[in-house]
């Protein structure tokens, strides 16, 4: 009868680890995320005027009102019709603490309607009303 001590120089362990397919799906999980990504911020298209004044930080998220080219009213990324501009600042105003609003308008907006805007703004109860930019090309 054979003893086991014979066959146990024979049986070896395996401890390599094929990583292979590891890379493989990381690979294909990097290829989707960089397609996917552009995809996640979708925003409203507006060509804005240029401004040479500073860029400012960003410290926390702001409510932005844009017009765009079709003088569509936008709050953040939500449609509103002009006549209810007015109403959904005044809920938004009355959540808030910080009562301070960013607006972007396309340059192809009249200036009649853009004025409409920044006065009905003004109207809701907002205090600070930024315009956005985009700086200069030089």
């Amino acid at each position: 009868m054979m003893s086991s001590s014979g066959r146990a120089g024979d049986r070896r362990v395996m401890a390599d680890i094929n990583v292979t397919p590891l890379v493989d799906v990381m690979l294909v999980l990097l290829i989707i995320f960089m397609v996917t990504a552009p995809m996640l911020t979708q925003g409203v298209d507006v060509n804005l005027p240029q401004a040479s004044a500073k860029a400012m930080r960003s410290e926390e998220e702001r409510l932005i009102i844009t017009v765009d080219a079709n003088s569509r009213v936008f709050l953040g990324q939500q449609p509103v019709e002009f006549n209810r501009l007015g109403g959904a600042l005044r809920e938004i105003v009355a959540r808030r603490t910080d009562r301070q609003v960013f607006f972007r308008a396309d340059r192809s907006v009249p200036y009649g309607f853009v004025v409409k805007v920044i006065a009905e703004v003004r109207n809701s109860g907002i205090e600070k009303l930024g315009m956005v930019t985009e700086p200069l090309e030089r």
